[in-house]
């Protein structure tokens, strides 16, 4: 395989943006272009970034995931200097009880993953958009699918069940996980930079506007905060995390709200946002002087303490701790007070080292490290990997 002559298009598709990357095919891809269309609907826009050079940002007006699609197609049509793209690896949140490998697309998967809608009604839809946006736009090249979910299939029944009669857990009703391609790329980057750790029991934040925790033991995941949906454990930007499930039968009782109305209530005007009432965006609420501003973050603190003390207990103890997304890697003060509250563990941190976002910010025994996560690498190389002959 010549990378000179061979690429491979990451999309990473949610409901109002889609990801992507352009890479040459090599063993290990190699990242040329980067960008992003966001507010897909009436007002679109479409960033690009190649890699060396500024970014770009275009406007794109009405566009929906499959106009997307052509105009990414367009805008990397300059960087791709003759070469074919051979291959498009997808970002498809919900694989299932059985999927847990990244597979190849062809009709029959793709009637597989539409019986898996139900599981993530708020992101499959999305990710399927893309995929049959792509496979019109790029007819004779491999399509692949790796799935968030696919990382935390095989953890222990006990993370993986809910104290249900058994026959739900047959039918699928489980703790998935999600964010499973960036903690994977996280397990690659320790057993690379960090082999005394790639081993032992380490605790990684995925902290962005979703949230969640993994409990690594050997670089394999072995519990993690997300559960069936990507609504439990830690609050996040507009979702509340872990909640008592009589608060939703109370609201369905007493304010008759029906599915619909909790499905907007959960995703969308919880967590961050609704604790405030002013933004689900860290940056703002760091910048602002509202008390409102102030509770919402030491609720945040608050939970992200809790739920790395139960991966730790998960683990039965703790040798590293790392930090990533949008949040772990560049909000100093979030992991600063959180780790204020896990002093017991062993847990200091290196304020100076902290405060500069640096790879290693630990004071104490323990190491606290901050890695970027990468999960379109994860996604090129399954996509690279079926290319091979």
């Amino acid at each position: 395989m010549s990378p000179e002559t061979t690429l491979v298009l990451t999309l990473n598709a949610g409901s109002s943006s889609i990801k992507f990357a352009l890479y040459a095919a090599a063993d290990e891809p190699r990242e040329e272009v980067t960008g992003q269309v966001d507010a897909l609907g009436d007002e679109a826009a479409l960033t690009l970034t190649p890699k060396g050079a500024e970014k770009t940002r275009t406007e794109l007006g009405p566009t929906d995931h499959a106009a997307a699609v052509e105009a990414i197609l367009g805008a990397l049509a300059p960087h791709m200097a003759g070469r074919a793209i051979a291959g498009v690896g997808h970002r498809v949140v919900h694989g299932g009880p059985d999927l847990d490998a990244p597979v190849r697309l062809d009709a029959a998967m793709m009637a597989r993953l539409e019986d898996l809608v139900p599981l993530a009604p708020l992101h499959q839809p999305h990710n399927l958009a893309a995929i049959r946006a792509a496979r019109g736009a790029f007819p004779d090249a491999v399509q692949v699918a790796a799935f968030d979910t696919a990382f935390h299939r095989g953890k222990p029944w006990v993370a993986d069940t809910y104290a249900l009669p058994r026959d739900y857990y047959a039918r699928g009703i489980r703790r998935y996980g999600f964010h499973g391609l960036s903690y994977d790329y996280i397990a690659g980057v320790l057993a690379r930079d960090h082999p005394d750790l790639a081993q032992a029991r380490v605790v990684v934040a995925h902290l962005g506007n979703g949230a969640s925790l993994c409990a690594l033991s050997g670089g394999r995941s072995i519990a993690t905060s997300m559960g069936f949906t990507a609504l439990d454990g830690l609050a996040m930007g507009t979702r509340p995390g872990r909640i008592d499930p009589g608060v939703l039968l109370h609201l369905m009782q007493e304010d008759g709200m029906d599915a619909a109305a909790l499905t907007r209530l959960l995703y969308h005007e919880s967590g961050l946002k609704g604790l405030s009432g002013l933004s689900h965006d860290m940056r703002d609420l760091l910048a602002s002087e509202a008390p409102e501003a102030a509770e919402a973050i030491d609720y945040y603190v608050y939970t992200l303490a809790r739920e790395i003390a139960a991966m730790t207990a998960s683990l039965g103890g703790l040798d590293a701790l790392v930090f990533t997304g949008g949040i772990g890697e560049n909000a100093a003060l979030i992991r600063a007070r959180a780790l204020e509250r896990l002093g017991f563990l062993g847990l200091a941190i290196d304020p100076a080292a902290n405060a500069e976002n640096a790879a290693e910010i630990h004071a104490g025994a323990c190491p606290v490290l901050v890695i970027p996560t990468d999960e379109e690498r994860i996604i090129a190389r399954a996509t690279v990997k079926e290319l091979a002959p």
